[in-house]
This record gives C-alpha cells, sequence and structure tokens, in this order.
C-alpha cells in the first residue's frame, strides 16, 4: 500500500481521547477517519446483537482466530488505500498485527495517547459510549483496560512515533496534534 497520502494512526488507552482527536482532525481538514471498531459494530447491529465492549472483543477474536490475526488490518488497509484524501486518520489501534499493512507505508505515523486512568474514566462513564459504561465503577474499568483487546496497548504505545499526553482539556490537546501534523507535512 504506497501513496503520498499521510496516514495518522492512533493507539491509546481506553478513554484517551482517540475519537476525539479524530473527530477534530475531521471536522477541521474536511477528511475521513477509520475506526477498527466500526467494522465490529456493523456486524454486531447486522446480526442484531447489541454491540457491547465484551460482544465487540468476542467478535473480534473470532474473526481473528478465524480469518487470521491480520484479517481486520486488511479492512482498515483497504480503507484508507481508497480513501481519496491526503490526510486520512485510523483510530482505535490496540495490537501489532493492527498496523501490519499500514506501517509499510512510510507516511504512516503511529501517535500514542494517553491520560490518568481516574481522568479517563471518568470521560468514560459521561461519553457513555457502549450499552452500561455510564454504570461502570472504576475497579471495573481498570478489569477492561486487562481484557485481550486493550493490553498489548502501552506495548504498541511505546513503538510509536509521537505521544500525546491528554490529561489537560481540549485546548491542550489540540495544541499538541496541531504541532505533529504540521511536524509532519514538512
Amino acid at each position: 500500500m504506497k501513496n503520498n497520502k499521510i496516514i495518522l494512526g492512533f493507539v491509546g488507552d481506553l478513554a484517551s481521547g482517540k475519537g476525539t482527536v479524530a473527530k477534530y482532525l475531521v471536522k477541521k481538514y474536511k477528511i475521513n477517519a477509520y475506526r477498527f471498531s466500526t467494522m465490529l459494530r456493523d456486524i454486531l447491529r447486522r446480526i442484531y446483537i447489541e454491540d457491547t465492549r465484551q460482544d465487540m472483543q468476542k467478535l473480534s477474536t473470532f474473526l481473528r482466530e478465524n480469518y487470521g490475526q491480520d484479517v481486520m488490518s486488511k479492512v482498515i488497509a483497504k480503507d484508507v488505500e481508497n480513501d481519496p484524501n491526503d490526510l486520512v486518520v485510523v483510530e482505535g489501534i490496540r495490537r501489532p498485527s493492527d498496523i501490519t499493512y499500514l506501517k509499510e507505508d512510510p507516511n504512516f505515523h503511529l501517535i500514542y495517547i494517553t491520560a490518568d486512568s481516574k481522568i479517563r474514566w471518568e470521560r468514560l462513564v459521561i461519553r457513555n459510549e457502549n450499552p452500561g459504561d455510564d454504570k461502570k465503577s472504576y475497579d471495573d474499568f481498570l478489569k477492561d483496560e486487562q481484557a485481550e483487546a486493550d493490553k498489548l496497548i502501552k506495548e504498541l504505545g511505546k513503538t510509536a512515533e509521537y505521544a500525546i499526553n491528554n490529561n489537560d482539556g481540549f485546548e491542550d490537546f489540540y495544541t499538541q496534534i496541531e504541532e505533529i501534523v504540521k511536524k509532519i507535512k514538512t
């Protein structure tokens, strides 16, 4: 997958701000973002199963065990390849196999986003993206981070080209991403 488009890949802890930065970039630059969980949600909704975090994890495991660890990576890489924009965002990267094909492109840049666990838990409860998130205890949140789908995030984050700490609010967060985009473009 060789092209001239810049591909920003976001790996990050649960509720660290991956979706927030993707939405910001989509709005500001009029581009597209691709999310690993979108394909899982699509399948679960199509078969009329609630798209809970646990069901998405089960489906992800099933797909990877039966169709190869890189199956989701192939889908995302194809989506990125077919995207007409010069800048593309991929978010929700969780494991090395997720970037198998993206990292072949010299214009792919992995960015690690993190924040303190208490801050992330509060964000998760407030945003209530998945069924039951609004009732999740801090202990349950910490357990979720140990799930198979999330346990490799910190290790993968160590391999990222850039890192963003998202403890200090939107203005600081957006300033950090703009500095990275500027650096990559020059």
